[in-house]
């Protein structure tokens, strides 16, 4: 075996690609620096239950285990940095009011995302603890366009999805655990005849609304839409009038699509997904996760996101600044 050949689906940053990189990290944070938002580094790893607490069944599947040679407990190699800022806000800073954070630094995937993708990704981001309702999700929204306006990305939109729209319509059937699991399931693959398979025990009205999520996704109108044809539940209610804020206020294209659940047990409302020319998949992605600080010990409103800082560097041409204060490091 050659010495020098290094796992599979990890490799070298090289000169070019690392002073784009390197340069985009440091426009990005002096961007979050100029609005309040402070750096902090969490370690690579921990001990496992600090590092998935909260996160849900993903995450842990995502994350290389090994055993601390230390204290012979479990410890993780982070999958995602947002647990540790969450656990920072808890447990460290411990501060009153809103506290704005930021990061970057490398994850480790067990498994590649994506075919061809990288296991090591650099992760930056920003999050937002103590501010609920919408203007925390306004907040973080334009300051995530904002950060990709900086690196000069092309036909930036966002996908824009509220996990309450489902969880409302699932709550209010009286779905056992079990059955909600399940619906979840085939609502991630968009199986209609699954779904009303599996609903049939529920009420025929919510079994409409469960069967006619996937087809909820496209522009303003499908907001419309839903006001019009899905059941009138508070919680649904308080969702779509978010959706419709977060419309009016995008400042870039935006298309909502009801039936995304990414990080269902780990998100608690706005979910967003951000793409652009020349990528695939989606560039950025974020969301609100207030329930993750009552598994920290500490109930806190929380949302923000998170770019993939070598997908990102590798796409956009970095635009400079002339002037301004010092830079991040």
């Amino acid at each position: 075996m050659r010495t020098w050949v290094l796992p599979e689906y990890i490799e070298d940053v090289l000169p070019p690609e690392a002073a784009r990189l390197e340069r985009l990290r440091r426009d990005l944070l002096d961007l979050f620096s100029a609005q309040g938002y402070e750096l902090v580094m969490p370690p690579l790893l921990e001990y496992v239950e600090s590092l998935l607490t909260g996160t849900g069944r993903d995450l842990d599947l995502r994350t290389f285990k090994l055993v601390d040679q230390l204290s012979g407990r479990m410890m993780g190699v982070r999958a995602d940095i947002t647990p540790q800022v969450a656990r920072i806000d808890a447990h460290l800073l411990n501060r009153k009011g809103v506290t704005r954070l930021c990061y970057c630094g490398s994850v480790l995937h067990a498994l590649p995302a994506s075919p061809g993708a990288t296991r090591e990704l650099i992760q930056i981001g920003a999050e937002l603890y103590g501010q609920a309702g919408i203007a925390g999700d306004l907040e973080i929204q334009a300051l995530l366009c904002r950060a990709l306006a900086v690196a000069g990305v092309r036909g930036l939109r966002l996908d824009i999805g509220h996990v309450a729209v489902f969880r409302a319509i699932v709550h209010a059937a009286g779905a056992g655990a079990e059955l909600e699991r399940e619906l979840f399931e085939a609502l991630q693959k968009k199986d209609v005849p699954a779904i009303r398979r599996i609903a049939r025990s529920l009420d025929a009205r919510m079994r409409a609304a469960l069967a006619l999520l996937p087809e909820l996704y496209g522009g303003t109108e499908v907001l419309e839409l839903a006001a019009q044809k899905l059941p009138r539940i508070p919680e649904l209610t308080r969702a779509l009038a978010t959706l419709r804020a977060l419309a009016k206020a995008c400042p870039v294209p935006a298309s909502f699509d009801l039936a995304e659940l990414r990080g269902y047990h780990y998100h608690s409302g706005v979910v967003f997904d951000a793409y652009c020319e020349g990528v695939a998949g989606a560039i950025a992605r974020g969301g609100r996760y207030d329930e993750v600080g009552r598994a920290f010990g500490r109930l806190r409103p929380a949302t923000g996101f998170s770019i993939n800082l070598r997908e990102l560097a590798g796409r956009a041409a970095p635009r400079r600044k002339s002037g301004g204060k010092g830079r991040a490091r």
